[in-house]
């Protein structure tokens, strides 16, 4: 059994910082890099790069709206051209710092709001996938079991990568209870163990109303701006390996 552990990281913006990156960094195997949209910056992306090139993770693009305030989390109404060429642009900015490194950009994992909208509109994702292809058809695209977005993305001839994430609840449709509901944000460390182990060894999770519903992924995110974030995803990463599984990058396991 062979599972990514990403997160998404560099999502300050000069002196300010969301967490330790650094640290976070020696956790996972994929890093999804704010792009200098919803967070982000070039300098803050250049020191993402190079962390996860001296320790072996992959680099994947974190694009999201152009809404520091709201941190990406806010929709805002712009055209399915204006999302397109938000996306593109962010990118091409990581792809272009990252092969100064000497990095390749191995994936795309689509920020909050920006995520949402595609989510649910199918001519838009299509198009969105289309673009990515076009940049590089070798980007894989992560995103949830069944999603618009996945299916957009396979019949775009792109690999998928899907996710499970460890630090929100799911309803009993298999969808993420919205942030801002009681229990959509799961940050007891019991609780996160509970669920990863139940997803390793049961290929499950419970539902935030008891259901017990499929959990079809083979890669887990911990949000690094989750309180307590680098515990959790030390507590991922550690039910991983003792489940037998070894923790490895995206790039490796769609090989």
């Amino acid at each position: 059994m062979k599972v990514d552990l990403n997160s998404d990281m560099g999502e300050g913006f000069g002196p300010y910082r969301l967490c330790d990156d650094e640290a976070m960094m020696d956790i996972v195997t994929s890093a999804n890099i704010a792009c200098g949209f919803h967070a982000g910056d070039p300098e803050t992306m250049a020191r993402m790069v190079r962390l996860a090139r001296e320790r072996g993770v992959d680099v994947g693009a974190h694009p999201g709206l152009p809404d520091r305030q709201g941190f990406g989390r806010r929709e805002l109404p712009f055209g399915p051209d204006e999302l397109r060429q938000q996306m593109l642009f962010q990118l091409g900015a990581l792809m272009a710092i990252a092969k100064a490194e000497g990095v390749t950009v191995s994936h795309v994992s689509f920020h909050a709001a920006m995520g949402n909208m595609i989510n649910r509109d199918p001519a838009l994702a299509a198009a969105m996938m289309a673009a990515i292809r076009t940049v590089d058809p070798d980007l894989i695209v992560f995103g949830t079991a069944d999603s618009i977005i996945e299916r957009a993305a396979i019949e775009a001839g792109l690999k998928t990568l899907t996710l499970f994430l460890a630090d929100r609840a799911y309803d009993a449709e298999g969808k993420l209870v919205p942030r801002g509901q009681p229990g959509a944000l799961v940050k007891d460390e019991a609780a996160v163990r509970t669920r990863v182990r139940q997803f390793l060894l049961d290929g499950a999770v419970t539902a935030i109303d008891g259901a017990l519903i499929p959990m079809r992924a083979r890669s887990i995110l911990v949000h690094s701006d989750t309180p307590g974030s680098l515990d959790l995803a030390r507590i991922v990463r550690s039910e991983i390996e003792a489940a037998g599984g070894a923790v490895t990058p995206v790039s490796k396991l769609l090989r």
